[in-house]
């Protein structure tokens, strides 16, 4: 096998670089005269994460495929700690990112299955309080282009970065309560009953129809008079549009062409 380097890293001080090679090992080398000081053995599947500690120039995390994460001390070439992420009943799961805390204390961890896990110092105690499953209940909604090739929410029509905060559900699509609502940027000094999704039957791809959150309503709008539901303002809105289309072309028909720019249609 013809060996690649996956991932490369430079320490605090930049005294040391560390590659990551896709036969698994990690290298450590001088970076002044390129001289390989040491091979890091223990990974059994390509690494993509390399993290460099944010002020001790010892200490380097490793994470990879394989579902393993290492803490090295890269100065003599040892293991300081390892966790394996094993996840009952589906495996180990491959660990995506990795990054430390500014104080260096504690780092979190992504992987395949879309967990988060914290490791550091201290109590667990304020992470207890959050849910296991958290997630946007427009994470997964699908996508559409307008006639400009404009990327838009295909539920409302509207462009993603222009929709209200999004709600907190659970790996089901059920929402959280509104006291883990206010968690999301956007939505800290929200009524609660700004906080309680509009929830509809949405077809799955499967076929099968699921109860899930598909509209909501914003203190904006409560206080503008908007309608309550993004979905049906939108679904007027493109009917009034449309009426007026249809008014203006038989309108320019009978009096012939004008100039001016029309509102593009969406598909």
């Amino acid at each position: 096998m013809k060996p690649k380097v996956t991932m490369i890293a430079w320490n605090q001080n930049d005294n040391y670089v560390v590659t990551a090679v896709n036969n698994h090992l990690l290298k450590v080398w001088n970076s002044c005269t390129g001289q390989l000081l040491h091979d890091l053995v223990g990974h059994a599947d390509e690494v993509f994460v390399l993290e460099t500690h944010p002020f001790d120039s010892r200490i380097m995390l490793s994470a990879g495929h394989d579902g393993n994460i290492f803490i090295w001390d890269i100065t003599k070439g040892t293991k300081t700690k390892h966790y394996f992420n094993m996840i009952e009943g589906q495996g180990h799961g491959a660990v995506f990112d990795c990054k430390f805390s500014p104080d260096g204390q504690h780092f979190a961890c992504t992987d395949s299955h879309g967990h988060l896990l914290i490791f550091g110092f201290g109590c667990s105690r304020s992470y207890e309080k959050i849910p296991d499953q958290m997630f946007f209940h427009t994470d997964y909604r699908p996508l559409i282009r307008d006639s400009n090739n404009y990327v838009l929410d295909e539920q409302t029509q509207q462009a993603p970065h222009l929709m209200p905060p999004p709600f907190l559900v659970d790996v089901d699509g059920n929402p959280h309560p509104t006291k883990y609502q206010r968690l999301v940027p956007g939505r800290e000094n929200c009524a609660d009953e700004h906080l309680i999704p509009q929830l509809g039957y949405v077809a799955t791809s499967d076929g099968e129809v699921v109860e899930q959150v598909i509209g909501q309503q914003t203190v904006d709008q409560d206080e503008q008079g908007l309608e309550p539901s993004i979905l049906d303002g939108m679904i007027r809105q493109l009917q009034l549009q449309q009426d007026q289309r249809t008014g203006a072309d038989q309108e320019s028909a009978s009096s012939g062409p004008q100039n001016g720019e029309g509102t593009p249609r969406r598909g």
